[in-house]
């Protein structure tokens, strides 16, 4: 009986528990749960995380293929055209000319580019026609095309140790969405002949240095740096960190140009294309804006135009002697 007794008490005692090592938090771990449950589009094999995925590879392509179209040569058509930039000696790296077109051979301004072609060592290449009209996408070329290679663009950055180096205080212009070629090629101009270090244009949603902007430039662009900014407004949040005090030209600015007296200090002039004007980021980026006076029946100046008084009213003031001797 006391056999049986203890088998019973073992029998009795086995289905409890007994004291173990302890698990070093493993269970309370798993008693945590794994945490909040992941956006759809985050989730491995979700259609969701499929689409989005989708979406960035389709993205990434634009993003390439833009890229890929900005860094390509540019072909200047047109005799006109291709005559002015070669006076205005922009670069070049070849001259096309259709073959077989009796009328162009005797064209003076055909002559002129062949000639002008020649003095810079320009290769000329000689293509049929219908080979031309696919290399220009079916435009109308005249029989004549100039190669233009894709501008190297300066870091929005490089101007302030452009401004350093040459002793003088910063002034930069900076376009806000402008997008005639012509413009640019104009502020350009305006900006080499007033001492600005350079222009500042947006990488997206802005003309580029075209062959029609080295133009209108009439060779200032080979002097004067031109800057591309992924974003704008804060390339302009950089040279305010850098001392600069970005001024905004509008038509409805605070105060008139002739009223400020910040035009001798370290400055980013800020100018915007015509009609839209500043845009809303930009414009809230600058630290005033002012305004050009202009009679009542004229509803607004050319950018190019406006840029250009700015900065002869910068230039002025920087040019007068100081009460105490010296420059602005």
């Amino acid at each position: 009986m006391a056999g049986n007794s203890q088998r019973r008490g073992r029998s009795a005692g086995a289905g409890k528990k007994t004291a173990t090592a302890g698990t070093g938090g493993k269970n309370r771990r798993s008693l945590a749960g794994r945490g909040a449950t992941p956006p759809a589009e985050m989730r491995p094999g979700h259609p969701a995380q499929r689409r989005a995925a989708a979406d960035a590879r389709r993205r990434t392509e634009r993003d390439r293929s833009r890229q890929r179209t900005e860094e390509a040569p540019e072909l200047l058509l047109g005799r006109n055209p291709v005559v002015e930039a070669l006076r205005a000696q922009i670069p070049a790296t070849a001259l096309y000319v259709v073959t077989g077109d009796s009328r162009a051979q005797t064209d003076e301004r055909i002559t002129e580019a062949l000639h002008l072609a020649n003095d810079r060592g320009l290769p000329l290449l000689e293509v049929g026609r219908a080979e031309f009209d696919r290399m220009s996408n079916g435009a109308l070329h005249q029989g004549i095309g100039l190669q233009v290679p894709p501008y190297q663009y300066a870091h929005p950055d490089d101007l302030l140790d452009l401004a350093r180096d040459s002793g003088r205080p910063p002034l930069v212009v900076a376009m806000d969405g402008v997008t005639d070629p012509r413009n640019l090629g104009a502020v350009v101009r305006s900006a080499a002949a007033f001492d600005a270090h350079g222009v500042v244009v947006p990488q997206r949603r802005s003309v580029g240095m075209t062959a029609s902007a080295w133009r209108t430039s009439a060779g200032a662009a080979a002097r004067l740096p031109v800057a591309r900014a992924v974003n704008l407004a804060r390339a302009l949040g950089s040279y305010q960190d850098a001392g600069l005090m970005t001024v905004g030209l509008a038509g409805d600015g605070d105060v008139d140009v002739h009223d400020f007296d910040g035009f001798a200090d370290p400055l980013a002039l800020v100018v915007g294309a015509e009609g839209t004007g500043l845009s809303r980021l930009v414009r809230e980026r600058c630290d005033v804006v002012v305004r050009i006076p202009i009679a009542r029946d004229t509803e607004s100046l050319n950018v190019s135009v406006a840029a250009g008084i700015a900065l002869y009213h910068t230039a002025t003031l920087r040019a007068a002697p100081r009460p105490g001797g010296g420059t602005a």
